[in-house]
């Protein structure tokens, strides 16, 4: 009878793991699939004429959307498996080195940071890109989930130390190398990657004053480096001010024309003009506009509205997390997407000079939309783990 009892109160035990285990957040995961898909949609509307006309992209007006494609594909793949894994493996020290996965990301982050100075591929005058065979990628994009990872298990390790400042400034220490190494190749990624670790230790922290002062005073180091720094970054503050005479400042004009003749129900998909060689790389950083223009004002806020949910979503799972590092994962994933997707609109409508952020998950750009989806994998994870979710 004992026994019976036993062996149910196992299998009870087993149905109800295999039940977690199995579960997935379906509204998450159809949120983060529309996003892409409609990514992909814009793509091809945005680049389709430039792909045409120019022997560089074999004169295929899906060349671009083809090389997206594949990319999402993978990054969906990827977020899948990584959802299936239990989150917090992350923290748990492999055998024979010794170390967490965390911490080896971390590590590997520094290291392809430090090589693509060197070696990697130069693209509009900054070296950004590595190239392994037939594949290339930007190693700031896997710096961004490293970031995330490492700071989160810092502050997991020993979650008091931020309620003093002295705790603070030791996670922008760990912080401080991957932010300088993505300063020298780029000043928007730095400041994502700022953001993200700041807004985690924000999150976590019972004070709050410090960040605060700690956000203004990075914000103001930022300003000083673009006004005193190269001449360039200069040049984008003055285009800015005056985006209508200077030169620097075609890009954005060009765009605002483009938001501007959209009105409310925009000039239909694939209808756009400015696309047509009047907005330089419109399928990257300047999607938004094509937005704006083919599906109008109502299009703008439907795709705002959908960011909203996906980030709503994500805070929900956060708030419901098992414990503090699943807390914090989710957190900074959901710091990553805002922030990105904060700027790139300010930047297109000319709210803040111009700096090359995408629009999450739409803007054309393998790396970016597969890194953003694996990422999308790890809040899947914790997810799982939340019991009676």
């Amino acid at each position: 009878m004992a026994r019976a009892v036993t062996q149910r109160a196992k299998e009870a035990r087993r149905r109800e793991k295999a039940k977690l285990h199995n579960y997935y957040d379906y509204s998450l995961l159809i949120l983060v699939i529309l996003i892409v898909a409609f990514g992909l949609i814009m793509i091809y509307s945005a680049s389709s004429y430039t792909a045409q006309t120019k022997s560089d992209y074999n004169n295929d007006p899906a060349f671009f959307l083809k090389k997206q494609a594949v990319a999402a594909v993978l990054g969906i793949i990827a977020m899948i498996i990584v959802s299936k894994i239990d989150y917090r493996v992350l923290i748990k020290k492999m055998p024979i080195i010794r170390i967490t996965p965390a911490t080896l990301l971390f590590c590997i982050a520094i290291v392809l940071q430090v090589v693509v100075l060197f070696i990697g591929s130069e693209v509009n005058g900054a070296r950004r890109w590595l190239n392994l065979g037939p594949i290339g990628f930007q190693p700031s994009e896997v710096t961004k989930v490293a970031v995330i990872v490492f700071t989160s298990y810092v502050i997991y390790l020993t979650p008091l130390m931020l309620d003093r400042m002295s705790g603070y400034i030791k996670v922008m220490i760990y912080m401080a190398l991957p932010i300088g190494l993505v300063l020298m190749e780029n000043l928007s990624t730095a400041i994502v990657l700022f953001f993200i670790a700041t807004g985690i230790c924000f999150i976590a922290s019972r004070k709050k004053l410090y960040y605060v002062f700690s956000l203004v005073a990075g914000s103001l180091a930022g300003v000083l480096i673009i006004v005193f720094g190269k001449g360039f970054r200069g040049a984008r503050i003055e285009s800015w001010l005056n985006v209508e005479t200077h030169e620097k400042g075609y890009q954005t004009l060009q765009g605002l024309y483009a938001i501007a003749s959209g009105g409310f129900f925009g000039s239909g998909l694939g209808e756009s003009m400015q696309k047509l060689g009047f907005i330089p790389e419109s399928h990257n950083d300047m999607i938004f506009s094509v937005i704006c223009e083919e599906l109008g004002l109502f299009g703008a806020i439907v795709v705002v509205v959908l960011f909203v949910l996906l980030l709503w979503r994500i805070f929900t799972i956060a708030l419901s997390a098992p414990e503090l590092y699943g807390a914090l994962l989710c957190v900074g994933v959901m710091i990553h997407i805002a922030v990105q997707l904060l700027i790139n609109i300010a930047v297109v409508t000319n709210t803040i000079p111009s700096t090359g952020i995408p629009l999450p998950f739409i803007s054309y750009g393998g790396t970016s939309v597969a890194i953003l989806l694996a990422e999308m994998g790890i809040v899947l994870s914790v997810s799982n783990q939340i019991k009676g979710y």
